[in-house]
């Protein structure tokens, strides 16, 4: 009988495993147990928010999933409490370490766009929270996009309303190797941030605020296709919200940055195939 070929769920968890092979060591202390890898526990939380599901969830459907469990060697399946616990251990920086591999895996061509979005803190009814008359409070989540291949190369969440132009300063610091032109609406509108960005040699594209007739002008000067590439952020918050969910479950504000670091990363990898 001919061998059935790689579906994309289990080419997903190859790539995921392959890049927590690069980013983190086997076990997290000489002192574990070496019942479960830190390997297979990041492959098993990209794969949760991957199918957005819960812990007990995604750990039903692995019982009958023997070539997943196979590809990450997993002989036994771990409890929802183990796997919440390895969210809890993992820090972030492991975490922006894979982002910015899995960025690696795709082509960009440095001309990036900076844009933000909301993401709900709780998944609610819309209907009963209208009803109850409550407000969820949203995360506020900046995206570095190269548009080219719709990578995501870093984000910025916060919980305030920081404006756009206080967060762009750090996204572009963090990652001026990978941008030659920097793309933004007229909400990054400031002298700082050009300023930033052609001391690091970076190309600012940033609409004007049209405050008098010169600016105006000079947004007509723009370069419109070069600009139009912007959409391409709006492209990803979509996808984002479209397949991995438009709220977070966590309950604790850092767990919650983490799930949608975690969200980046799973995005990076599913365009990779």
């Amino acid at each position: 009988m001919q061998a059935l070929p790689k579906s994309q769920l289990l080419r997903f968890v190859e790539q995921a495993y392959h890049l927590s092979r690069r980013a983190v060591a086997r076990n997290s202390s000489k002192f574990s147990k070496r019942r479960y890898t830190r390997h297979q526990h990041i492959v098993l939380l990209c794969l949760k928010v991957r199918k957005n599901t819960t812990y007990r969830t995604l750990l039903d459907e692995l019982i009958e999933m023997p070539r997943i469990r196979s590809a990450i060697g997993l002989t036994e399946l771990p409890s929802p409490s183990t796997l919440c616990k390895a969210f809890n251990r993992l820090d972030m920086a492991v975490w922006r370490v894979l982002l910015n591999l899995s960025a690696t895996l795709l082509p960009t061509d440095g001309v990036v766009g900076i844009d933000a979005s909301g993401f709900d803190r709780s998944h609610a009814s819309k209907h009963y929270t209208k009803r109850a008359k409550l407000t969820i409070q949203q995360l506020k989540v900046t995206l570095l996009v190269d548009t080219r291949s719709n990578a995501i190369l870093d984000v910025h969440v916060t919980t305030t309303r920081k404006h756009d132009s206080k967060i762009a300063p750090s996204l572009i610091r963090r990652n001026i190797s990978s941008v030659a032109v920097l793309l933004g609406d007229k909400g990054y509108d400031d002298q700082k941030i050009r300023a930033l960005s052609r001391e690091a040699g970076v190309r600012p594209l940033i609409k004007h605020r049209e405050f008098s007739s010169l600016h105006k002008a000079w947004n007509a000067r723009l370069d419109a296709d070069l600009y139009g590439q912007r959409s391409q952020n709006e492209t990803v918050n979509s996808r984002l919200k479209r397949k991995y969910g438009a709220f977070v479950r966590s309950r604790h504000w850092w767990k919650q940055f983490r799930e949608l670091v975690v969200g980046c990363l799973t995005h990076n990898i599913d365009k990779t195939l």
